[in-house]
């Protein structure tokens, strides 16, 4: 039985319902039985996914696309104050409620699992929604991804169990309160809302005092979340359970052994041992794996059987995801944007490989973000063989002066790497079918648009 529409939720209007954390909430009401709408900048796969489910979806912004009986106006912080139908919905008194709060309503009644930091919560969260799918407990989830299994980013389940990926980019995950947390790592980025890492152990400290009363944050073995940890050790009633191949982890990774494109994987947690096999290269995963056992016991979950669960998990998009092959090269799409996730999954397809080459095509993101890492990003580069870096990914955010691609093709340059600076993003199949040869790996790199590159990649080797 499908839990009630939030107040004011049984009509709402999306502005970006395409995007992913909107979609997801979309997605979830209209399965709850809400009368959902929304507009996208353009048409895509995701929006004929909602129109399946009876969402009405606009493409282009205009106010009319806002119905007068709209009971709230959704918006993410990407939305700017002069979009049209956020005008008309001032004009109209119709309620404007950010998308976090729409979240956090959908959480109301449930045994919500919120995954939180600055890299790894898709998968994460993605391990979990399976695993507990594989096990009957018919979970409800809102994912930054689609699921490589269901194919799907968000779905209303009629179990006690939500798991909700939770965003820190603009302070919105602090209006969740879950029974178990996630926090995998804590590191400074979204430089246009962050301006140090006090503001940034501050925002995540305040998303750990809204965990419920009696309830648990599980943090990794990264030290910016284990930083986080003692600052809040003392806070009554919260356990803090630790993840790590430390010895002093509470959930210690004991092996980790790497086995192609997949890892075996054996952790000790509350005194028994559990082996299971991640179905993604790379110790960042397995981590993220642990993590994932670790909260679900904390919510009452057989560890064992959960452990077993975790092996159906078979991936999310754009996280390490195969896109296919042609001519004996592989064509690989990985979201890293950050310069800790670009280093993990190059570290992963370096030790995937074995001696083939590994080929990158990396787009930058964000012009705050190259300002800010773009030493970091070109360092991350060096661990190819060969890579091509295209120009910024602006998304939300206008251009910097002096702020280029140029910056990281000169930092990878520095450190050593072979790196070709390309303007023209049509141009890439083309080039990289020169660099690439049989049993290479092409890796297309980054959070914009770069991911269509895979498939143009394929055909262009194809042919």
């Amino acid at each position: 039985m499908a839990p009630a529409i939030p107040a004011a939720m049984d009509r709402p209007h999306f502005i970006g319902i395409g995007g992913a954390g909107m979609s997801g909430i979309a997605k979830i009401l209209a399965q709850r039985g809400a009368k959902v709408a929304g507009s996208d900048a353009k048409d895509s796969a995701t929006a004929e996914a909602l129109r399946a489910l009876g969402v009405t979806v606009h493409i282009g912004h205009a106010a009319e696309h806002l119905a007068d009986d709209a009971s709230a106006v959704v918006v993410s912080s990407a939305i700017r104050a002069d979009n049209p139908e956020l005008a008309r919905a001032a004009e109209l008194g119709i309620p404007v409620v950010h998308r976090s709060d729409a979240l956090a309503s959908l959480m109301d009644g449930l045994r919500a699992i919120a995954v939180a930091g600055t890299h790894g919560k898709t998968t994460t969260t993605s391990m979990l929604a399976v695993a507990l799918g594989h096990l009957g407990f018919d979970p409800s989830y809102a994912i930054g991804g689609d699921l490589a299994g269901p194919g799907t980013n968000a779905r209303h389940g009629d179990g006690e169990v939500f798991v909700a990926e939770a965003d820190e980019s603009d302070r919105s995950f602090q209006k969740y309160d879950p029974e178990v947390a996630i926090v995998l790592n804590v590191e400074l980025d979204h430089h246009a809302n962050y301006a140090s890492m006090d503001e940034i152990y501050e925002s995540f400290e305040a998303f750990t005092a809204k965990i419920r009363p009696g309830g648990t944050l599980v943090v990794g073995e990264h030290a910016g979340a284990r930083e986080l940890a003692r600052r809040v050790a003392d806070r009554e009633g919260l356990e803090i359970v630790t993840v790590g191949e430390s010895e002093d982890s509470d959930a210690r990774i004991l092996k980790i052994v790497p086995n192609g494109m997949k890892s075996e994987v054996t952790v000790a947690l509350d005194g028994a041992e559990h082996t299971f096999t991640v179905s993604v290269p790379g110790r960042h995963y397995a981590h993220n794996a642990a993590a994932a056992l670790a909260a679900g016991a904390r919510v009452g979950i057989d560890a064992a059987e959960l452990a077993q669960a975790l092996t159906a998990y078979t991936g999310v998009g754009r996280r390490l995801q195969l896109k296919g092959e042609a001519r004996g090269v592989q064509v690989i799409d990985s979201y890293a944007h950050h310069p800790t996730e670009m280093t993990a999954d190059l570290e992963a397809m370096r030790g995937a490989a074995g001696g083939s080459r590994l080929l990158v095509v990396f787009q930058p993101h964000l012009f705050s973000r190259t300002q800010e890492l773009s030493e970091e990003m070109g360092d991350a580069l060096a661990l190819a063989d060969a890579s091509v870096v295209l120009d910024i990914y602006p998304a939300r955010e206008d251009p910097i002066p002096g702020v280029t691609s140029e910056l990281i093709v000169e930092a990878a340059r520095k450190a050593g790497a072979d790196v070709t600076p390309v303007h023209n993003k049509g141009a890439v199949p083309e080039i990289v079918e020169g660099m690439a040869g049989p049993g290479d790996l092409v890796l297309t790199m980054g959070a914009g648009d770069v991911t269509d590159l895979g498939p143009r990649i394929l055909d262009h080797l194809s042919k």
